[in-house]
């Protein structure tokens, strides 16, 4: 599959190095050769230098025989003309990186890809969804759903209350039982358990359960003592910050503390019809934090530029009494350490915005794939065509590549969990958790008409 990126910024680079493990045919664009760098060195990708929406540049990187066309310029304009370009001569699919949520009313999708372009990205967006879908559950690291919630995937720190520690999973996890282990994480290792594997104090275990059985896991994950979120403290009030106060429910207050006394002040006119108070000052400042009632706000959220300063800010936040915490951490280098302070929830731009332009590579009907950068993984919702190799025989016998599970399935809007015996129907909506990004190994079994 050939895939052109235009734009070597932090989605464009993050994109090409996801795209060099599954060895595609990648060619990154930019017209700055500081950001390109060694990267075709580094990675099996090769690099561009030229402007992004020049034809004759992308006439040499081979537009005419690409599968997708990304443009990922921290300029909107630019990407969508440049996905505007490359349609019209000849790549079949595009993406576009934008920061006009307008343009996401799905009303107007026929009218973009009429203009050439198939898809829309906004960061910022889809980390303000990943933000609110957390704080509506205090007590999870990280939340996923499938159909809207039918079936669930749920983070959860371990604590010393969790009432299944040091048990081997085959006595927790049976055919029967409301919930699956999926994957672990423990001193820094991503861990596929068996049967014999345990839970451990500090883990983060990633359970599987239906919509019905979400309180039953918070029970016995030992979570039932942690506060329902209502008040919102938020350090930052850049875009995702404004995406942020919009979507939160009506029962949540927030406030945001914003250090740019000129952007307070655009804050407050974008906001006004929100129940948002903007305060000037800086979020690091503990009498700021206690004057405004930090004691009493059950959720902290950094979303400052500088990823040091979101984890130091959450440091504080959590000393002072907050239980969860979510801190914007932009630099890969830095998610490790932050998993390592237990400061909470992590969320990274980059990694969402690649998650939503790897779908499209895949020619499976695929939908809502989601990064899991923590425990090295994608988890992705895959639909099982007439024909296909998936709804041949039951998932113990399918030989599923190693790294991969199928954690449940959606039939007729009924969450199911899968276990080995499991007969996987034509028109089922499968949960697949693929550790190490196997995802483009995966769609083969869900493919209509094959022949196996």
């Amino acid at each position: 599959m050939k895939i052109i990126i235009a734009g070597a910024g932090a989605v464009g680079t993050h994109l090409s190095k996801l795209l060099s493990r599954d060895h595609q045919d990648c060619v990154l664009i930019d017209e700055d050769p500081a950001r390109l760098g060694d990267l075709d060195s580094k990675y099996d990708i090769m690099t561009l230098q030229g402007r992004t929406t020049s034809i004759n540049t992308m006439k040499e990187a081979g537009v005419e025989h690409a599968d997708l066309f990304v443009g990922v310029t921290p300029d909107e304009s630019r990407n969508m003309n440049a996905c505007m370009i490359a349609h019209a001569l000849g790549a079949k699919k595009t993406v576009a990186r934008i920061d006009n949520f307008e343009y996401l009313d799905p009303t107007r999708k026929e009218l973009f890809e009429k203009m050439g372009i198939d898809s829309l990205i906004f960061p910022e967006v889809l980390a303000a969804i990943d933000i609110t879908n957390g704080l509506k559950m205090s007590w999870v690291r990280q939340r996923w759903d499938v159909n809207g919630g039918d079936l669930v995937l749920l983070g959860v720190k371990l604590r010393q209350t969790c009432q299944i520690l040091n048990r081997p999973l085959r006595e927790l996890c049976g055919p029967d039982d409301p919930y699956h282990i999926v994957v672990i994480k423990r001193d820094g290792e991503a861990l596929i358990p068996g049967g014999n594997d345990e839970l451990h104090v500090n883990d983060l275990a990633y359970f599987m359960t239906t919509r019905e059985y979400i309180p039953y896991v918070r029970q016995i994950a030992g979570k039932e003592h942690y506060a329902d979120v209502k008040n919102v403290i938020v350090m930052g009030g850049g875009r995702t910050a404004v995406r942020l106060a919009k979507m939160l429910p009506d029962y949540m207050s927030m406030k945001i503390i914003e250090q740019d006394e000129s952007r307070c002040e655009k804050l407050n006119e974008k906001l006004a019809d929100n129940d948002v108070m903007v305060i000037h000052g800086d979020g690091r400042d503990l009498g700021l934090l206690q004057e405004e009632g930090i004691q009493n706000t059950q959720a902290f959220v950094a979303l400052a530029g500088n990823a040091e300063t979101n984890i130091l800010a959450c440091l504080t936040a959590k000393r002072l009494g907050v239980r969860k915490t979510v801190a914007m951490v932009e630099n890969l280098d830095y998610v490790d350490m932050a998993e390592s302070l237990d400061i909470g929830t992590i969320i990274n731009k980059k990694t969402l915005a690649a998650s939503h332009i790897y779908q499209m590579m895949l020619d499976a009907d695929v939908s809502n794939v989601r990064s899991l950068m923590l425990v090295d993984s994608d988890v992705a919702e895959f639909s099982a065509a007439k024909g296909s190799k998936v709804t041949k025989r039951v998932v113990k016998e399918l030989g599923m590549p190693s790294g991969v599970t199928i954690g449940g399935l959606v039939r007729n809007g009924q969450g199911i969990l899968v276990n080995g015996n499991t007969q996987i129907q034509e028109g089922d909506l499968v949960m697949v958790f693929c550790h190490e990004h196997n995802l483009k190994k995966v769609e083969k079994y869900f493919k209509a008409n094959m022949l196996w």
